[in-house]
Formats: structure tokens, C-alpha cells, sequence
């Protein structure tokens, strides 16, 4: 097994989301690398302790944060809570996202549904970027990764929202790298397909999708939620030090992306 190299020995680091799946491994993979770690959650806290279980095993501390982050009042008692335990945070990883997974085709969107994505997605991400951003600004240093995804290239039949909001993302990450440089890095991490269990347990990955993503993927497999958690994590490390406003993506070469 390749070793984990140890990029965040000596800092904090907040993931939203972390009490399953991809945010839960970022979370993990962040103690590994020598970080304490807050651990957030909106309503599975018990995946959250879950997850601080797993950090405090690694000898790291871990906290809990609870909050919505589309409601402004939870954002600013998360900062203050966070800031208030650890004295600093290094990294903030904007992990929370709904996919609209329920939602099989375009046909079936609902006012609601737009809503519920655009608020938990733009809102959400660009309130948790506003508020523990300045405090980092304040602090005088810091760095943020958004997770957006893969999903901007060619949009999305399935769930138009769902682009939509991710799209939304690529403007808060430009809008905060130029307001907060030089001293807090604002960049966006895009994951392609990731083999969470909420994914695996989808209609449409279970009849058919799976395999024909899997045709269309150079590297001719879809990862689980560990192997890319330490590619999230690089935009916050010193290795990434001169990037700040950049869309970086993982997908096996699914889409190409050139210049």
C-alpha cells in the first residue's frame, strides 16, 4: 500500500457533509494526513460520530458541528463554534451537495426539487464560503475546496437542477478566489462518477448506467470514495499554493477536458 503522505500535520480542517459517504472519506483521509478534524452534519449524526470514531482512532482530534448550511444563522454558529474550538481552520472542504438522485428524468422536476438543490448547493455553498472565508481572511491565511462536478461539461438530461447548481459553484469559487487572494485560495474540486452507496444504490446505476459509464471511461473503472479524497484535499495543500479560482477535475478521462 502506498503511504499517506502526512500534507496537513499541525491543521484544522471542517468538511461539510461528513457523516457519509464522499465526505466522510475527505474527512478521514484529512486525519490521516496528521489534521484535526470538525466533522459536519445536518441529521445523520450518527454517520458523523461514525466518522469522528474514525479520526480520533488515527490519534487526531475530532468535533462535531451540526447545521443546515443553507440557513444563514447555522453558517455563522458554525464558524463561530469551529473557530472557537480549534483558534483557527486551515481548510474548509464545501463537500454538501444534492443530486437530485431520486429524480430519473428531466420530465420529472418539480418546483420543489429546484429549490431544495439550488438552496443547499448555491446557496448553502456560497454562505459556508462568505462566512468562514472572511474569518480565514481574517486569520490570515486559509484554503477552500468547493466539490462541484464533472456534470458542467455535458450537462445533465436527468436532472437539469442539479448542473444548474453546479455551474453556480464554478462562479462563487471565481468570484471569492479574486475577493479573498492573496491570502485565502478558493478552488473547485469535480469528481466524475464516485461508487458511494447512495450512488450503487440508485435505479439507474443498478440497470445499466454503471456499465456504460464504465465503457466510456478511459480508465475503465469508477472509483469508490477513498481513492479521490486525497485529490480534493491537494487543492488545500502548499503543493497547490500558486492555484486559486481553478476548476480541477477527476473523472478516469470521461470527459477530456481540454484547453
Amino acid at each position: 500500500m502506498t503511504p499517506v503522505p502526512e500534507r496537513f500535520a499541525g491543521k484544522t480542517v471542517l468538511v461539510t457533509g461528513a457523516g457519509t459517504g464522499y465526505g466522510a472519506e475527505i474527512a478521514v483521509r484529512a486525519a490521516q494526513e496528521g489534521a484535526d478534524v470538525a466533522v459536519h452534519y445536518r441529521s445523520s449524526r450518527k454517520g458523523a460520530e461514525a466518522t469522528a470514531e474514525r479520526i480520533t482512532a488515527l490519534g487526531r482530534e475530532s468535533v462535531l458541528v451540526q447545521g443546515d448550511i443553507s440557513v444563514h444563522q447555522d453558517v455563522i454558529r458554525m464558524a463561530e463554534e469551529v473557530f472557537g474550538h480549534f483558534g483557527a481552520l486551515d481548510v474548509l472542504v464545501n463537500n454538501v451537495g444534492d443530486v437530485a438522485g431520486d429524480q430519473m428524468s428531466w420530465r420529472d422536476l418539480t418546483e420543489e426539487s429546484i429549490d431544495h438543490v439550488l438552496a443547499v448547493d448555491v446557496k448553502g455553498t456560497m454562505l459556508c464560503v462568505h462566512e468562514f472565508g472572511s474569518r480565514m481572511l481574517d486569520q490570515g491565511h486559509g484554503a477552500i475546496v468547493n466539490i462541484g462536478s464533472t456534470v458542467i461539461v455535458r450537462g445533465s438530461a436527468r436532472a437539469p437542477q442539479y448542473a444548474a447548481a453546479k455551474y453556480g459553484i464554478l462562479g462563487i469559487t471565481k468570484s471569492y478566489a479574486q475577493a479573498f487572494a492573496p491570502v485565502v485560495r478558493v478552488n473547485t474540486f469535480a469528481p466524475g462518477f464516485i461508487e458511494t452507496e447512495t450512488l450503487l444504490n440508485r435505479a439507474d446505476w443498478k440497470s445499466g448506467r454503471r456499465e456504460d459509464m464504465i465503457s466510456k471511461t478511459p480508465m475503465g473503472r469508477i472509483p469508490g470514495p477513498s481513492e479521490v479524497a486525497g485529490t480534493a484535499l491537494f487543492l488545500a495543500t502548499d503543493d497547490a499554493a500558486h492555484m486559486t479560482g481553478v476548476y480541477l477535475n477527476a473523472d478516469g478521462g470521461f470527459n477530456m477536458i481540454g484547453a
